[in-house]
């Protein structure tokens, strides 16, 4: 992946001397993988291995990947349709690089694969104020895309609590810094990073909460969380307020849920 990199002649030897104490300290990792197509239409399902496995496939670690054909070289679609082809898909990504080296057997892709963690930027998070990496958390970022470019948008944002853990969970459900930007121009206080999360599993929009509040109402991010898991939308309510119901406040919509007054 291109990434910028924008460092200052006194930021170099530091970065390098880090590079080089993670060079030490990341060891490759060799598994075994399967590729195969996934229900998703034009994505692929990769499994990693590790472990004794055994002929059921248990007491092992498996890592799951709903990704898109196109970040793979050396590897197409069609490719699961040539039997016998002996293939290396490859993944190059900031993290590190992931190949996947095999035979086509039964429209999938299975042999050995091997993650080389990537030093440098295990430096360039470090200078972001992340740190404790090993191999196999550099090969979860590489998987979902967590770059160096995009964690430094999020901590511009001002947004608290970040972790190397929560930087996947963010990364996975899209929580960047132009969700949490339309959040905080709502007139809401910074939200941390797990609440952010919550908000966006949960899939609070800006959209949505705009028309809520143009009906009279001011919910706190709690209370956001919780028109979106009781399923409180404008129409909902409306249709709450034709029956007659009073002084519907967030938390009377959320019991009427509750206790299926609705129906």
């Amino acid at each position: 992946m291109n990434v910028r990199r924008h460092f200052t002649l006194m930021a170099i030897p530091i970065l390098a001397a880090a590079a080089l104490h993670a060079e030490g300290s990341l060891a490759p990792i060799r598994e075994h993988c399967i590729i195969d197509a996934s229900e998703n239409g034009g994505k692929l399902r990769l499994r990693v291995e590790s472990g004794d496995c055994g002929a059921e496939h248990r007491h092992c670690d498996s890592h799951f990947s709903d990704d898109s054909f196109s970040r793979f070289t050396g590897f197409t679609l069609a490719d699961l349709g040539r039997e016998g082809a002996q293939l290396t898909a490859t993944l190059a990504a900031e993290a590190g690089t992931f190949t996947c080296t095999g035979t086509v057997r039964d429209i999938k892709l299975e042999g050995d694969s091997l993650f080389v963690p990537n030093a440098a930027f295990v430096a360039r998070m470090e200078q972001l104020g992340f740190t404790g990496y090993d191999s196999e958390k550099l090969m979860a970022y590489a998987f979902i895309g967590v770059e160096s470019d995009w964690v430094r948008s999020v901590k511009q944002t001002g947004i608290q609590g970040l972790t190397i853990d929560n930087l996947i969970a963010l990364r996975i459900f899209k929580a960047d810094a132009n969700y949490i930007h339309g959040i905080t121009e709502l007139g809401y206080e910074m939200p941390n990073a797990d609440e952010l999360i919550g908000l966006k599993v949960q899939g609070v929009n800006a959209e949505e909460v705009r028309e809520i509040r143009a009906m009279g109402y001011q919910p706190t991010l709690d209370e956001l969380i919780q028109i979106r898991i009781f399923k409180i939308t404008p129409d909902f309510i409306r249709r709450m307020q034709a029956r007659g119901f009073k002084d519907l406040t967030i938390g009377k919509l959320v019991q009427i849920r509750i206790f299926n007054l609705a129906e």
